[in-house]
């Protein structure tokens, strides 16, 4: 499964730089995503293999703390790219005639750059603060990898601090993207319905793909973290394992699909693939 995540992945990177056809916005930041997404699994999938093949269990606490800092950042990134990915669309259908201007090369890359600059410094602050917590007990997390939720409940101390921080990130890393693509696709389904059935279902061939990783992604994530946490011990180990399955989809499930779901019905993509094989199979 690691492996069809990377090839799939790698292989949209690599057709999205080297396919002068697909050097648009709406690729670069599919690029982006499954360059993204290659990060995220590698970040904690080796390491899951790793406890279940070897006997050893453990981990560093400075290693535990750059696993944390790697999945929550991508994370947080994912949900930034993927309201920037709205936002080109619905310029795209919305407003087609300004489209090269508004998501020109000078626009789109440091959207994408701002992006992965926001994950990393919200991912930054709530780790800063998570590791500056006492730990107490027998350091063992009830999760597959070092999850920061999972990781809080071991502290011996008040982590209010910690759930105001990431209940703002949540605000403003889920809420307003999720906001922002939900108002970008009402304008998109708007026009849509406006133009002749013909070309309305072509245009909405390509946001259909977009809205399906859209859903699977902030599905997964709204349940795991903003959700209302169980006081009661029993509904708390229930809790602890729909969060590692939650966590195992996310993490998983959804990086292994992008790449299918992108592609599956995307002609650009697939010619740029079966273009690439050719060259690599038959080099002129």
């Amino acid at each position: 499964m690691y492996l069809t995540i990377l090839l799939g992945n790698g292989v949209l990177v690599l057709v999205t730089v080297s396919d002068s056809r697909l050097h648009t916005p709406m690729y670069f930041f599919l690029g982006n995503l499954s360059f993204l997404d290659i990060c995220y699994t590698t970040s904690s999938v080796p390491l899951v293999l790793d406890g279940f093949l070897t006997p050893r269990k453990t981990i560093s606490f400075s290693g535990c703390a750059v696993q944390m800092f790697l999945s929550f950042a991508m994370g947080a990134t994912e949900c930034v790219l993927l309201g920037m990915m709205a936002f080109d669309r619905y310029v795209a259908i919305c407003n087609p005639l300004r489209y090269p201007v508004v998501m020109s090369k000078a626009a789109y890359v440091p959207m994408a750059a701002g992006s992965w600059l926001a994950g990393g410094v919200n991912s930054l602050v709530q780790i800063s603060l998570a590791v500056q917590l006492p730990f107490c007990g027998d350091h063992v997390i009830n999760h597959f990898t070092c999850e920061i939720l999972a990781v809080l409940t071991l502290a011996c101390a008040d982590i209010s601090t910690n759930v105001i921080s990431m209940g703002v990130a949540n605000v403003i890393f889920l809420g307003v993207p999720v906001l922002f693509i939900l108002v970008s696709y009402i304008f998109i389904l708007t026009t849509i319905l406006r133009i002749p059935s013909a070309e309305g279902r072509k245009k909405a061939s390509t946001c259909s793909a977009h809205l399906t990783v859209m859903v699977i992604f902030y599905g997964t994530i709204l349940f795991m973290y903003a959700k209302p946490k169980s006081k009661d011990p029993l509904g708390a180990d229930k809790q602890a394992v729909s969060d590692k399955l939650t966590s195992l989809f996310y993490g998983v499930l959804t990086p292994m699909l992008n790449p299918i779901i992108y592609s599956l019905r995307n002609k650009d993509v697939k010619a740029a693939v079966k273009n690439l094989m050719n060259q690599k199979c038959f080099p002129q």
